[in-house]
């Protein structure tokens, strides 16, 4: 096993990953930004370097700087954690190039997958579902005109290399079309450096369900079952669990089967996620790989027992997987809240001053925090605090229990989601597992 790593990364997922990292006798080693000089994670890590200012482009988008301190402390390998540099080709080959170990794929991996049509392409042709649209970047708005007009809409607009919401609309008429297909990509332009977009039809009334997948170096591959992540706002996943009460036993090991399939056209190589569409029927449609650790990995967890940085801290390593498909059991249910420091009815961020953190505790509750009680929360990030996961025996306990903890929860200081997340939880169709894609907008006109 690696001797000492880096964590290119903040918050709660560079705490997560030091966790770990402690008890596998792994040292490691945090970079931050002057915001962070005082997180958790920097005082809990072996070794912590300032990285430069609070902006992300003079501190954690640094290639640079964080590459120049791995090779000054002597680490064996960088994990990137989510966001930021996570599925940057560049990052990725860069690290490679330097003689350290990359925890994730490689960056030809990355780099197949970060263009959502090469995505498409390569799913295809290993007889992944798609959902129907070009596969063809679309040059103009006349040429979004004319797609749309074929398939029918409401259709979709998205950026090709875009992510996390950024740089995709739903259109419902030809009026509306050009106005999206022109906003989306200076969009993309902006956040991306690049502007190219495609189209897909949309498919209505569908849940998000996503597949999580291992695969080591020597070429083997499993996926650890599922996840349901249709609560979502802006395209951001809110609320998780696993497994999806949506999909059957039959839908969910041919989900399976093909997201081995999807790694594996690729040559995959540590954690991925493929993530689907899912129609009423339970026809399901291939929408992106991630090429990293999920927000979510933890419900995966509970109702596995698998430890997903173990795991990837072992195939970065060279180790072969020890587990097999046939030892991946589902026991149980799990559901992740993420609180967000944001106005609970706008959804718009709330940085400030923290007077109190104090997340709840209990049998079957785990607390995956990035803060403390005095911690200063900052405009120049993500503004998630914290992630609460809970774990039943059925999803009724789970729920249950995830109703008991958020009303537990203290956080003062500043303006946090938990009330929103409080109604979500309380909602009849929540608990009647009716989560579609359009959840949200649906259940806050009923507020």
């Amino acid at each position: 096993m690696f001797n000492k790593i880096l964590i290119a990364n903040r918050g709660e997922i560079a705490l997560r990953i030091i966790k770990t990292c402690q008890q596998l006798n792994v040292k490691t080693v945090a970079v931050y930004s002057e915001a962070d000089a005082d997180a958790p994670f920097v005082t809990e890590a072996d070794e912590a370097y300032l990285l430069g200012g609070p902006k992300v482009n003079e501190s954690y988008l640094n290639i640079e700087k964080i590459i120049d301190i791995a090779k000054q402390t002597k680490v064996e390998a960088i994990h990137p954690g989510y966001g930021l540099l996570s599925e940057n080709t560049d990052f990725a080959k860069q690290i490679e190039d330097a003689g350290i170990t990359f925890i994730g794929p490689s960056s030809e991996s990355i780099n197949r997958m970060g263009s959502k049509l090469t995505a498409r392409q390569t799913m295809e042709n290993a007889d992944v579902p798609i959902i129907p649209g070009t596969n063809d970047p679309i040059e103009s708005v006349d040429d979004a005109r004319s797609f749309a007009a074929e398939i029918g809409y409401p259709v979709m607009v998205k950026a090709a290399h875009g992510g996390g919401g950024i740089g995709m609309q739903i259109v419902y008429d030809e009026q509306e079309l050009a106005k999206a297909f022109e906003s989306n990509a200076r969009r993309a332009e902006q956040f991306f450096g690049n502007g190219t977009m495609f189209i897909e039809k949309v498919i209505e009334d569908a849940h998000h369900v996503e597949i999580q997948v291992l695969a080591d170096q020597q070429g083997y591959t499993i996926h650890l079952n599922d996840r349901e992540c249709s609560i979502q706002r802006r395209h951001q996943k809110v609320i998780e669990e696993a497994p999806s009460p949506l999909i059957s036993n039959r839908t969910r090991d041919k989900m399976g089967q093909a997201a081995v399939r999807a790694a594996e056209a690729i040559n995959y190589v540590n954690a991925g996620t493929i993530e689907f569409l899912v129609d009423e029927n339970e026809n399901f449609y291939f929408l992106e790989m991630n090429t990293r650790l999920q927000v979510e990995h933890p419900i995966t967890e509970l109702v596995t027992g698998i430890d997903l940085v173990e795991q990837q801290l072992k195939i970065a390593y060279g180790e072969s997987l020890d587990i097999q498909q046939s030892d991946v059991k589902l026991k149980g249910h799990a559901i992740e809240a993420r609180i967000y420091a944001e106005d609970p009815k706008t959804f718009f961020p709330s940085p400030g001053q923290l007077t109190a953190f104090e997340p709840p505790e209990g049998e079957g509750i785990r607390n995956d925090v990035g803060v403390h009680g005095q911690y200063q929360v900052t405009p120049y990030y993500d503004p998630m605090l914290a992630k609460l996961i809970v774990y039943g025996e059925t999803r009724d306990e789970a729920i249950e229990k995830l109703e008991q903890a958020l009303s537990q929860y203290k956080v003062e200081g500043i303006k946090t989601n938990i009330p929103f997340l409080i109604d979500v939880a309380k909602a009849p169709a929540f608990k009647r597992a009716e989560t579609r894609t359009s959840f949200i907008n649906e259940f806050m006109v009923k507020q």
